[in-house]
């Protein structure tokens, strides 16, 4: 990146760090954009996480298990210029330091597919990062299908590219061929989660209507005439007195009556379905589809010792994964703000190992690998 001869500014005015991706119109305008199908994807996107709990808990486990990571450069100044960079880097305008910016990133890249960011600049210098709000932004391909442009959405749905693009961040997940935009993690789910909402809801009335009891009292009038002619009457006072009843305000009450008066739970006679076996099936098509192991999630479902290792295995190459899709944005960062520190020495992310466990099960196999070697050695001297 070149440097651009810095402009004057008036005495005592400093330049401040301004995302050139935030939406400054209408607080509405991203309803009349020209992707309402984008729009209301991310819009179910979020309801998911919001309405099934153990999505957004999975989520979060993955996010967390990403881990921590460093930065490594051929230049020790410049490895130390950029470690304190990401400590001292601003995030927004209430965090500090590029663990809150990847946090951030990641989550919108698995929630959505699409993670957009910026890189904010201060005289010169790299000194924000900004997470940009999905509903504000649009990606758009020109006449090339390999250029992508960042486009943030006016009022009307008017699309306005951002003036420096080379300051922008972007990542998608497993994008569908000829599409600029990822595939979110939860595509799939929304069939399955709208029948798990149904049972979590019916279970609600249910439990509303048998647990919360509700009472049917009848009044029969006798058949001679002057209970018949006093039997709305009658009905009233009897209405009367089981509403004072019911409302005890902290004493208990008798309810006394005279004649033919019959009182019954309603729906007593019904039993709440066991919805067990089925809310059982759905949670089994959502943890597969997130790739969680079950007990990192709470569900006390059946497995042994060997299937929860394996388990764990698919998890770890899961986060290498990744990890491998977030290296390109991070070393971009570390690129720019190092060309920009005057420095020119390459960049290299170190993540850190996931688990104590994972160490011991590679050095064990290193271990094995390193036998393994000695034997055939050993024979190709003895056949010599």
């Amino acid at each position: 990146m070149s440097k651009k001869k810095k402009e004057a500014t008036p005495s005592g005015v400093e330049a401040v760090a301004v995302p050139q991706s935030v939406n400054h119109c209408h607080p509405f305008a991203a309803l009349q954009g020209c992707c309402p199908g984008r729009q209301a994807e991310l819009e179910l996107y979020r309801s998911l996480r919001e309405g099934i709990p153990i999505i957004d808990a999975a989520l979060d486990k993955i996010e967390r298990l990403l881990g921590n990571f460093t930065v490594c450069c051929s230049d020790e100044r410049a490895e130390a210029a950029a470690r304190r960079f990401m400590d001292e880097v601003r995030v927004g305008g209430m965090q500090t330091g590029i663990h809150a910016f990847v946090r951030t990133f990641f989550d919108q890249l698995l929630t959505y597919g699409t993670a957009v960011g910026e890189m904010a600049l201060t005289g010169g210098r790299l000194t924000h990062l900004y997470n940009a709000d999905l509903r504000d932004v649009a990606l758009c391909v020109g006449e090339n299908p390999l250029d992508v442009t960042v486009c943030t959405q006016g009022a009307g749905g008017k699309l306005t590219p951002v003036p420096y693009p080379a300051l922008i961040l972007k990542s998608v997940l497993n994008p569908a061929p000829g599409s600029v935009y990822g595939t979110s993690l939860l595509k799939g789910l929304p069939f399955v989660c709208e029948i798990l909402l149904k049972i979590y809801n019916t279970i609600g009335i249910n439990w509303d209507r048998l647990g919360n009891v509700r009472y049917a009292v009848t009044y029969k009038p006798q058949n001679d005439a002057l209970d018949k002619a006093y039997a709305k009457e009658r009905a009233e006072q009897v209405a009367a007195q089981w509403k004072n009843a019911m409302q005890t305000g902290g004493t208990v009450k008798d309810f006394v009556a005279v004649g033919d008066v019959s009182i019954r739970a309603i729906g007593a006679d019904n039993q709440i379905p066991d919805s067990q076996v089925p809310v059982r099936q759905l949670l089994e098509q959502i943890v597969a589809k997130l790739g969680v192991p079950p007990f990192l999630l709470g569900l006390n479902w059946s497995s042994t010792e060997r299937m929860s290792a394996q388990q764990a295995d698919i998890l770890t190459s899961e986060i290498d994964f990744y990890r491998r899709l977030l290296d390109p944005t991070l070393r971009r960062i570390f690129q720019v703000f190092l060309r920009l520190e005057g420095y020119g020495s390459d960049v290299r992310i170190e993540w850190e190992a996931l688990t104590l466990q994972d160490i011991t099960e590679l050095a064990r196999a290193e271990y094995y690998n390193a036998q393994t070697q000695k034997i055939l050695n050993e024979l190709k001297g003895e056949s010599a």
